[in-house]
């Protein structure tokens, strides 16, 4: 074997780095979609930036913009990810009102998709536009708190959810996967993160499960989640 591609959604850096020390390969990751097919790739020669999804392929141009008012934004800044290339299809069949709905005058596909490109290039992927939680007049990037809670020790993997909450508008929740054997607390979890994370992107709550509902592509379904904890500070 001389080449590893994952697929569905973006690995864990430790990840990255597990497979590397077990099977000598660095992964290469890319990121693509149903309406684009692919649009970057780490190198296959050259490195690869674990957490990144690497660069525009030949006549592909990513751009990154502010989801409120449309304007390009510089290096490292997180908005949504638009795409124009040979590789974006024309629209949706026999929808009109969307297919206007999802591109913008001058021709680029809006992928929906969260991210950033660095100032080496390379683009990254931070989470859907979805799962951008408002809390409190704030913007909290979900896939940026999950992994501060991910780095912890005893800790699987985590979701991040917002849910309604009377005073802050959206309720930061954290839905957490704890590693066998780990003696984790709610208490515990939240006291690690006030060292790590600003005041603004703290989880109100973190809920324990045994794991997130997922789909077919392994994909958590955290439309599902939003759902089931959407009472969870109305009624407490």
């Amino acid at each position: 074997m001389r080449l590893f591609i994952p697929g569905s959604p973006p690995l864990l850096a430790e990840t990255h780095a597990a497979f590397r020390n077990r099977t000598g390969h660095a992964i290469l990751e890319r990121y693509g979609m149903t309406e684009t097919n692919m649009n970057t790739s780490n190198p296959y020669d050259g490195e690869r930036i674990a957490g990144t999804v690497g660069f525009p392929l030949p006549g592909v141009t990513v751009r990154i913009t502010d989801p409120a008012t449309g304007a390009v934004l510089p290096p490292n800044e997180t908005g949504l990810i638009e795409i124009k290339g040979p590789n974006v299809f024309k629209g949706y069949w026999r929808m009109p009102e969307k297919t206007a709905a999802e591109f913008t005058t001058d021709g680029f596909f809006i992928s929906g998709d969260l991210g950033k490109i660095d100032r080496q290039g390379y683009v990254h992927i931070v989470g859907r536009s979805k799962d951008l939680v408002i809390s409190g007049g704030y913007n909290v990037y979900a896939k940026e708190v999950e992994g501060d809670i991910d780095r912890l020790e005893g800790v699987a993997e985590s979701a991040v959810i917002g849910v309604p909450h009377p005073d802050f508008g959206e309720g930061l929740t954290a839905i957490v996967v704890c590693k066998p054997d780990a003696a984790l607390d709610e208490t515990a979890i939240l006291g690690a993160l006030q060292e790590r994370l600003a005041p603004y992107k703290q989880p109100k709550r973190i809920i324990f499960t045994g794991g997130p509902p997922r789909n077919t592509m392994g994909n958590v379904q955290k439309n599902v989640l939003r759902q089931k904890f959407a009472d969870l500070y109305t009624t407490t």
